[in-house]
């Protein structure tokens, strides 16, 4: 028997498809709140895991554990996700930092010593500074055992394209460490340096500990560069971190403002470059065996350019000395092209321009040789 839909059935079968849609709409909310709810239990758990994981001292991994508990409250009770996300990126740090990774030393002075003659043409006197330097460190361990630098840090002075920098890097590869750089050349806050409280918002550790996390061990070799060029306006407050980080007596126990954990810094060992040492506090230079860089002669210019300079850019360039060569007579005025330079930059950068000239020869057809001399040196500089 048919069913007659009267008015008040019509609204009966209205209310129930508003009643079914209501219904269906809260079981997606509920699924979804239970996926998000099971999300956040996965991402906790990750992060449990992840720090049970890490070998950070004890007491840290105890702290970390109660920032991770207190997120997992947090969001049960409705709490923000921002919480959870300061905690990752914090386990995250403190997980990834080599708090017991460490590279052996190569104290061998001979191979030091070969290093040093492969990467450096003359420069003798500061060959031998760095060899006494290292010899202090080689006793060190053999006759006290001791793994904590008690040397004062190096630190080259002198000007533009003297080598302090590429003389940093070879210390560095002579002691078989890893090498990092932090350029200090227009610094403008101490945060910069000492890192901002995981509480900020854009929050993350300051230059040293990045340093640290990205060679992956904790005794490296970190070049703080160029310390005359720190703003004036912040440079009494970043030359106060200096003092810590540069006395082994302070630096075992170096704060990061992030990580909020002493983090031993005693066996890295620092070497600072710099112009000029005018407006470097006497604090700093205290802590530092101040090493003056020698300006090169023509002659040793020309021997570098040859030696190093010329080889390692045609390589880059994938040039060989079949495709380029420089006439030994040319030297001079290459060298010394606008009057007198202390370094080498000048005379790299007119090599760099003479090596893409050729390239572009080469590539439209206007040969495959091609010897640069007195009468064809206008159409390569």
């Amino acid at each position: 028997m048919p069913i007659t839909l009267t008015k008040s059935n019509k609204f009966g079968v209205e209310v129930l498809k508003i009643y079914l849609i209501l219904a269906s709409y809260s079981l997606i909310l509920h699924t979804n709140s239970m996926d998000q709810n099971q999300g956040q239990i996965d991402e906790i758990q990750k992060l449990l895991t992840k720090l049970n994981n890490g070998s950070m001292p004890a007491d840290l991994k105890e702290k970390a554990s109660q920032q991770i508990e207190r997120a997992r409250l947090s969001l049960k009770y409705g709490g923000s996700l921002s919480q959870i996300d300061v905690t990752s990126k914090y386990i995250d740090w403190i997980s990834s930092l080599p708090w017991d990774k460490k590279t052996e030393d190569n104290l061998d002075l001979n191979k030091v010593k070969i290093i040093l003659d492969q990467n450096h043409y003359g420069m003798e006197n500061i060959k031998k500074r760095v060899l006494e330097y290292l010899s202090v460190l080689a006793i060190q361990k053999k006759n006290l055992g001791t793994e904590a630098i008690r040397a004062p840090s190096l630190m080259f002075v002198g000007l533009v394209g003297t080598g302090k920098t590429t003389f940093a890097k070879s210390v560095a590869e002579a002691l078989g460490r890893k090498f990092a750089r932090i350029p200090f050349g227009g610094l403008s806050s101490v945060l910069d340096l000492r890192g901002q409280s995981k509480t900020s918002a854009e929050a993350e550790p300051g230059a040293v500990l990045r340093a640290i996390r990205r060679v992956g061990t904790r005794n490296p070799v970190i070049l703080l560069d160029e310390l005359d060029r720190v703003d004036p306006q912040s440079r009494s407050a970043i030359m106060g971190v200096l003092v810590e980080l540069l006395d082994p007596e302070q630096n075992a126990q170096y704060v990061d403002y992030f990580i909020d954990y002493p983090f031993d810094l005693s066996q890295v060992l620092f070497i600072s470059t710099a112009n000029n040492s005018n407006s470097i506090p006497i604090a700093v230079l205290d802590r530092l065996e101040v090493v003056q860089m020698p300006s090169y002669t023509d002659d040793e210019k020309i021997m570098i350019a040859k030696k190093h300079i010329l080889p390692k850019l045609m390589k880059l360039a994938g040039l060989t000395s079949e495709n380029l060569r420089i006439d030994d007579a040319l030297w001079e005025k290459i060298t010394r092209p606008m009057g007198y330079d202390a370094g080498v930059r000048s005379l790299e950068r007119s090599i760099e321009t003479i090596i893409r000239k050729a390239a572009y020869k080469i590539m439209t057809g206007q040969g495959n040789s091609f010897l640069v001399n007195d009468q064809n040196l206008r159409d390569f500089i």
